[in-house]
Order: C-alpha cells, then structure tokens, then sequence
C-alpha cells in the first residue's frame, strides 16, 4: 500500500521529505504498513506561505465547483482502494469503511454546489430613519488560509467535511490528519491534485499536535481552525487560537429515549448498530440507553442476544461487524473504565473482556452519573442501560452532561417528540431512529462540551467565509 501512494509532506504543490518518520501500523495484524514523514515547525511556515499564495482566493466559482465535483468522481472511481485503505490503517470493517466512502463522495458533491450559490443579499438600509439615500449590500468572502486538524476515526470522510467545504469558500487549508490514520489523507490529496486543485490549495502535514498542531492553532497568519477530537484537546485549541475563527467538533456521552413499546423491536436493532460499530470510536455513538421501565425486560430480551450475536474478525471480511480498537492502549483504557465502575457496583450483562486490542461490546446496568464510563466520552463498544419513570425525568438525565452533541428519541407521541426537541440541550434532536443518525448535508456539531460551530458543507461555508458590507450613498 504504501508504495501506491505518497508518503511524504505535501506543500505548495511539492511533496518533500523531513528529517523524521514514524510509523503507521495496522491495528488489527499489528504489522507497519508505512512510514511516513513528520513535519516540524519549519514545514508549518513553509505551509503558510505555499497557502497564501495558492490563487484559491481569485478562482470563479464554476471553477471550484469543477474541482470538487470532478474530485468526487474519482473519490467514487477509487472507492474500493479507498475503502481498504481505511480498513488497513484504522481497523474499521470493510462494510463500515465503504460506507465513509460513499459518504465523502456525497460530502465533495454538495461542497461543489455549494461552491456555486456562495452569494450575500441586498439591504434596505432606508428601513431606518437615517439610511435615506443609501443603497447597501453584502458579500460572503474567504477568509483565506485554514488549519484544518482531524480525527483517526473517519479518515476520509471528517478529512472532506474540512477540505471540500474549504475549498469551495475560496480557502486554501493546511490539513493535520491523525498520526494513526494519515494515508487515505495523503491518497485524497492526490486526487484533489489531479482534479486540478492549484498547488498550496491543499497542503498536508503529519506529526505530533504538540509540534504540528501547535505551531497551526498559534500561526498569526492562519485565519482558521477546524477541528474534531477530544474536549481536553479543543479547550486547549481554544485557549489558544487568540482572535482566530474555531469550529470545535468534540466528543459526546449520547443518549437515547426509548419511550414506546410501538418501535420496540426497530429500536433495539438500531441501538446494536448505534452502539457498537465501529467499537463505538464514533463521536455520536450510543453510550446511554435510557429506557422507560416498563419497557426494560422486553427491551433487553431483544437486545442483548443482537448483542452477543456480533460478529468479531478480521476488518477486511465483508461479514465483520467489529474489529479492533485504534490501539491496545485505548482497548486498555476502557477496561480499566469498566472495572472501576464494577468496583462501584456496577454490572455487566454482557462482555466486559479484553483481548488485546479488540474489545467486547459490552452493556452494563447499576450505573452512576459519576462513574467514568457514564460521564465521559468512553469512545468504545461499550453502552450504559438506565431505567426512569417520567418522560420528564428522562429529558433531565440526557440533559445531565457535559456534552450536547446529538440525541435520540423513540416515541409515537408527536407532543413528546417537540418537548424534546425543545428541551434537549444537544445540536440535534433524532426522533424514532439512534443519536448516530448523520447525513452529510445536515448542520452538525454540538453545545456545552461537545462543541462550538458547525460542519456539512452550507454551514461550514457559512463558517469559514467573512461578511463584508458595502454601503452607497446614491
């Protein structure tokens, strides 16, 4: 694989080599499958200017909407080395995997057109008594060279949420992929390059957020950072990024209602799905299953045996569900998580064991709001069941967080499904269907600590262009 593509640093159009490489390794054989080049503050500055002087900024419209779109096509041409690519580097099942695929074609098509409708409105600035004689306008402009720093756990598709909607505002980005994830970065690179992306319109460097990340977040020339990861990372990011635009997607503790015996079955097969794939390293992955009691038995007699019936293998078979966590370390982790709340009184009703870097999906019940694994991002195949009462209690638990990314809610009751939607303090609101519910056009992000802006392509347009007024007086 890694001879297909490159694996060094690209800037400015150029693909140069450091003075340090680290390893990629796959994490379900544990073998290297690359080495690839870490960038050091020097790279950064080269990168700046490269952007800079990209061009993205004078090109037409129709002209970014041609990049994106022929870029999309090839993504789709290559979906199959892509999709593997995926699987190799990350661990996530092929099924999975194509699936990310599918979607950043889906992603690079709506920023193509979004590329062709960026426009402002006309003001009547006469509305007000002192506006008489004047005739205004406003225009959405680039904001010009933007950081853009992902996750391991969608390689391509959080890579395009950034990219595409950035290119089509007229931006040039610096991208930072994940040390554990950085060849489908590289290889989409690439194919923005033949699909006639100006050099220094896309630049990528790999390494360490303390040096990489760093030197982007704090650069006085950088106008942006876009970035998804951890709260602990993003408040940091924050603190530091001074006067610049930050769009933060973070992490997530997500909740589902389930109200309704009417969806019950559905539900239960949802939740699976929602908890587990990809061994929950998804950032809007069921961790709270809040079940009305009277539905409690009936509702774990569906579900746990889905449960058990997971299928565990190799990444690459088309008929596996689950496969490794990113790294032993993490599967490590969650195990200690686990056993602290056991230590609590907690139980477990299935799983609970750690084979290396794999980990079993595992439910738990007798949980507590302080325990790690309920209040924290576990970001594994792990999810808590708690019963409640009262609608009304059930609205206040989810609500019982630090986070505030997405929410789901099984109810046939269309009241009950608005007074959530009012009340539940999260970026979106799903309703009869899991919290990991995401098409690509959709405004996601999150509240609290879970985030600040918002992706899909409109509405990071909206994020990394500047509104500039211009005022007439006729």
């Amino acid at each position: 694989m890694a001879d297909q593509l490159e694996t060094r640093l690209l800037i400015g159009g150029k693909w140069l080599e450091s003075n340090d490489r680290f390893p990629v390794v796959n994490p379900y054989t544990g073998e290297e499958i690359a080495r690839v080049a870490a960038a050091d503050s020097t790279h950064v500055e080269q990168a700046v200017t490269a952007a800079e002087a990209s061009g993205m900024t004078s090109l037409t419209g129709a002209r970014r909407y041609e990049i994106l779109h022929t870029a999309a096509g090839k993504i789709e041409r290559s979906s199959d080395e892509l999709a593997r690519m995926i699987v190799a580097e990350s661990g996530k099942p092929l099924r999975y995997s194509a699936g990310e695929v599918e979607r950043a074609v889906q992603t690079f098509s709506f920023a193509a057109e979004e590329a062709r409708r960026l426009h402002g409105e006309t003001l009547e600035l006469d509305a007000h008594p002192g506006g008489k004689g004047y005739f205004g306008f406003y225009h959405r402009f680039p904001l010009g060279v933007i950081a853009a720093i992902s996750p391991f756990n969608f390689p391509l598709n959080l890579v395009a949420h950034k990219v595409a909607p950035a290119l089509a505002a007229g931006n040039s980005v610096i991208l930072k992929p994940s040390s554990e994830t950085p060849l489908v970065a590289l290889r989409l690179a690439q194919i923005l390059e033949d699909a006639g992306a100006p050099p220094g319109a896309v630049n990528v460097l790999m390494g360490s957020g303390s040096t990489v990340g760093k030197a982007l977040v704090t650069h006085p020339r950088v106008k942006m950072v876009t970035f998804t990861g951890s709260l602990e990372v993003g408040s940091s990011i924050r603190a530091a990024a001074g006067m610049k635009r930050v769009t933060l997607e973070l992490g997530s503790n997500s909740a589902v209602i389930i109200e309704d015996e009417a969806r019950l079955e559905e539900a239960a097969a949802r939740c699976v799905v929602g908890a587990f794939a990809f061994s929950g390293q998804v950032c809007i992955s069921i961790q709270r299953i809040l079940l009305n009691q009277r539905l409690e038995k009936r509702f774990l007699e569906i579900f746990l045996p889905r449960v058990k019936a997971i299928t565990r293998g190799d990444p690459m078979e088309q008929t596996t569900e689950i496969g490794p966590m990113i790294t032993e370390a993490e599967a490590r982790r969650i195990e200690k998580w686990v056993s602290g709340a056991l230590q609590q009184h907690a139980r477990v009703l299935t799983g609970g064991k750690r084979e290396g870097a794999f980990y079993q999906p595992t439910v738990l019940d007798r949980v507590k709001k302080d325990m790690d694994i309920y209040s924290k991002e576990a970001f594994a195949p792990i999810v808590c069941i708690e019963t409640y009462t009262d609608f009304e209690q059930a609205l206040d638990r989810v609500n019982d967080s630090r986070y505030g990314l997405q929410a789901g809610v099984f109810t046939e009751s269309q009241d009950k499904a608005m007074k959530a939607f009012r009340r539940l303090e999260v970026g979106g609101v799903v309703i009869n269907d899991f919290p990991t519910f995401r098409v690509d056009q959709m405004p996601y992000g999150g509240v609290k600590g879970s985030g600040s802006g918002r992706e899909g392509p409109r509405f990071a347009v909206e994020e990394m262009t500047e509104v500039k007024l211009c005022c007439m007086r006729l």
